[in-house]
């Protein structure tokens, strides 16, 4: 608890010295990123991250699919923020001709963009009279990474809607990322992107709960908002059942999911950028979570999955052997129709040996 107050009084006085602000917090972000690669701290690519003296085992793996260039990408961050007990992971779904490159965006800008707002709100806190830190500190944590992650995503999507390089009018991301801070961890989810924890049940199974919801655009709060935005949400008659985001007088663009980054064309019209915030405590019954695309749950079942990393004897290939289930499960399930990017992250949490 001191420790917490430390860093909290820390930080304030950090914030009080500097005029610029946010400017200064963004390149110390920015630096520590820099630092963190430099140390391989930062894996931007399909492998494994495995830190001495770390609780955690991240394996990550990626596969293009029969679209085009692969437009999945992923990000793990062991220390995050230079703090021992911190990881940051996240997968990012890019679509449109730019996708790509704004899934790569936002990779890159968003860590330290929430690094930066987290350390600004810790300090504000803690200069705020009326907050009561010590009182409910677990309560006030959650809130502070969900208002930094809420004014993250905010600033991210219109800095990629200035971007003068890349062109997201009709192109956009998923973004769903994870912050572990010691036996908490928040998840934020943009899109339809996916992530399942494994758990041990009172009967000693292992068994899936699914963390994030799958923003569509036919759940019906999402529908409701879009179509209060003058947005259409419809089926095409050779895809029934894939419900897709459309604008009032064009048959563009169809988009499959709800919240994105980029999207300019349809953000007046319901898509949002705005990131669902939840919080979960790990106990000794939770053995890791799957962050995964929806080339993945298209074809593969949430108890499928954990199934799948459970087995894996190798927890460096854990992600692989997902993903190439997910390969496998697609050339049987969907014939004839061509395989999306499938990607994975398989985040182990309490043990940083690769091997059991």
């Amino acid at each position: 608890m001191r420790q917490f107050s430390s860093m909290l009084n820390g930080l304030a006085r950090s914030l009080r010295g500097k005029n610029s602000g946010n400017d200064d917090g963004r390149e110390a972000a920015e630096a520590m990123a820099k630092d963190a690669k430099r140390n391989d701290l930062i894996l931007r690519s399909s492998g494994s991250v495995n830190v001495d003296g770390s609780n955690n085992f991240a394996s990550v793996f990626s596969k293009r699919g029969r679209k085009g260039v692969n437009q999945d990408c992923a990000i793990v961050w062991e220390e995050f923020g230079c703090q021992a007990d911190m990881l940051f992971c996240g997968i990012f779904d890019g679509h449109g001709p730019w996708g790509h490159f704004v899934a790569k965006e936002v990779r890159e800008s968003m860590p330290s963009s929430l690094l930066c707002n987290w350390q600004e709100t810790l300090a504000q806190a803690s200069l705020d009279p009326d907050t009561d830190l010590e009182s409910d500190k677990k309560q006030h944590r959650f809130h502070i990474w969900k208002h930094s992650y809420l004014k993250t995503c905010a600033a991210v999507d219109h800095e990629l809607e200035q971007h003068r390089k890349i062109d997201s009018f009709y192109s956009g991301t998923t973004a769903l990322t994870i912050v572990r801070q010691g036996d908490l961890i928040y998840v934020a989810n943009i899109g339809d992107s996916r992530a399942v924890l494994a758990t041990t049940s009172d009967d000693g199974n292992l068994v899936p709960v699914q963390l994030t919801v799958d923003f569509k655009p036919n759940l019906p709060q999402e529908a409701e908002r879009i179509i209060q935005c003058k947005g259409r949400v419809f089926c095409l008659h050779d895809e029934p059942g894939v419900h897709r985001v459309w604008l009032p007088d064009e048959e563009s663009p169809g988009l499959a999911m709800s919240r994105a980054f980029g999207d300019y064309c349809i953000k007046d019209y319901g898509l949002i950028s705005v990131p669902e915030v939840t919080q979960r405590h790990i106990t000794s019954r939770d053995e890791f979570v799957v962050l995964a695309t929806d080339g993945v749950w298209d074809v593969v079942s949430n108890q499928e999955a954990i199934q799948i990393v459970s087995s894996t004897p190798d927890k460096a290939k854990a992600a692989k052997q997902l993903v190439e289930s997910a390969v496998r499960a697609w050339k049987k399930k969907r014939k004839g129709i061509a395989m999306d990017d499938i990607s994975a992250i398989c985040l182990f949490f309490h043990s940083s040996s690769p091997l059991e």
